[in-house]
Parts: structure tokens; sequence; C-alpha cells
């Protein structure tokens, strides 16, 4: 099974929402400081998404874990 770029795009945007409220309610509760912690959270955000995008890319690359589907071949 093969996957197309923009599905990665997308993942790696919903994945990064989820994390990015979590580093901000983190930050938020280590700093007691709203603005520090959107701060930190809008890093986090940019840096993660890029990583992940090329982590997710270079996984399509690899079998590992994946088993091809048989062809099916009707002849009639």
């Amino acid at each position: 099974m093969h996957e197309k770029p923009y599905r990665s795009v997308v993942k790696a945007i919903s994945w990064r929402t989820v994390g990015t409220i979590d580093t901000i309610i983190v930050s938020y509760f280590i700093t007691g400081n709203l603005v520090m912690a959107a701060s930190i959270g809008t890093i986090e955000v940019i840096t993660k998404m890029a990583l992940y995008y090329f982590h997710e890319r270079a996984w399509n690359k690899i079998s590992f874990g994946r088993v091809k589907e048989p062809v099916v071949d009707y002849q009639i």
C-alpha cells in the first residue's frame, strides 16, 4: 500500500494540533504564564510538524511490517 504525500501533511497537522494543545497546557502549568506557554507551543508546532512529515515519508519508503496484497488475475 502506498500513501500520497498530502496524506502525511494532513496527518501531521491533526497530530500536531493535539500535541500543541498538550504542550501549551503543560507549559502553562510549569510557567504559570499563558503568553509564554503559547510562545512555546508556537515554536514547537512548527518544528515538530516538519520533523513528523519527514519521519512519515521515510517510513513510507520502508517495507518493514507491511504485507503485500496478492494480485488476483482473472482469466476468461
